[in-house]
């Protein structure tokens, strides 16, 4: 059998330059990697990207000034936001149960979940599926986020298509909508994966750092109590929060109405033990208090 995307390292970004978006049913032939509790996991190839504010008519934040990534290793990302069934499967409790602005069912995403939990769950679902489940990198993703593109959004810049992508302040919190909505309801980015703008923030494993990480497979693990996440939420405004690469943190033991995540999976047989952080710096600067 021929090389798959998963053994290339290769410039992504730069081989779907001016990709704006894939249909569904090309975004639904990525490699699937579904496990016992029926959570399915896209493979991400490995790549290069600029991480980041890119374009130069939306400055940003100062903590969005663009580095170079090297992803050295294919990662699986969960397709969706971990979901109340998943959750309960391996987790047994029902942290958002009767908490304000949420809704109960199998395929709402789970929600109040704390960082530490978050990692809690992917320590008892590796045990269970005996594989490496962890929370994704910052920049793992905003990389499976972005999906090829150098654009605001992951279909674009044009924010009056982000309601086909994602749940957000316009068509959730202003449309009486007040709570995270069903996962997989809206458009996928090229990469397959669902929500990755608006619905929940979603934890990554980073620490927060005010300037971002660059190199290769960064990872920054000190300096901060706070830890990053990403995506926006069905509460935020969708041109400040919901691009790919808008930042934001929070203290590890808050859970929130707007607050989920996502998994990542580390592929077989690959047993890589060994891994550089990068720290950029020693400069912090105090948690972020959330958005609506």
């Amino acid at each position: 059998m021929g090389a798959t995307c998963a053994d290339m390292n290769f410039d992504f970004a730069h081989a779907m330059q001016g990709v704006r978006h894939l249909d569904a049913a090309a975004a639904n032939r990525r490699p699937i990697s579904k496990n016992t509790i029926g959570m399915e996991m896209v493979l991400i190839p490995a790549g290069k990207f600029r991480m980041g504010t890119l374009r130069t008519e939306y400055v940003g934040n100062d903590d969005e000034r663009a580095v170079d990534v090297t992803l050295t290793r294919a990662f699986y990302l969960g397709r969706t936001e971990v979901t109340q069934s998943q959750w309960q499967a391996v987790m047994k409790t029902t942290p958002w149960k009767g908490r304000p602005l949420t809704r109960e069912g199998d395929d709402y995403p789970a929600t109040y979940i704390r960082w530490n939990d978050a990692h809690e769950f992917c320590s008892k679902l590796g045990a269970k599926e005996q594989r490496q489940y962890r929370l994704p990198t910052e920049a793992e993703w905003e990389y499976a986020c972005r999906a090829g593109t150098t654009t605001l959004f992951s279909f674009g810049d044009d924010e009056a298509s982000l309601g086909t992508y994602a749940w957000f302040k316009e068509n959730a919190w202003d449309a009486n909508e007040r709570y995270p909505h069903r996962v997989a309801q809206k458009r996928p980015n090229a990469f397959g994966l669902y929500d990755m703008h608006g619905n929940v923030w979603e934890w990554c494993e980073d620490v927060y750092h005010w300037e971002l990480p660059g190199g290769k497979d960064p990872l920054v693990t000190v300096g901060n109590t706070a830890r990053v996440d990403r995506g926006g939420g069905w509460a935020s405004d969708g041109r400040e929060f919901c691009r790919s690469a808008a930042r934001f943190s929070n203290v590890p033991w808050r859970g929130d109405k707007v607050l989920g995540f996502r998994v990542a999976l580390t592929p077989e047989p690959k047993k890589d033990a060994s891994r550089k952080d990068a720290t950029a710096g020693t400069k912090t600067r105090p948690p972020v208090s959330r958005p609506k």
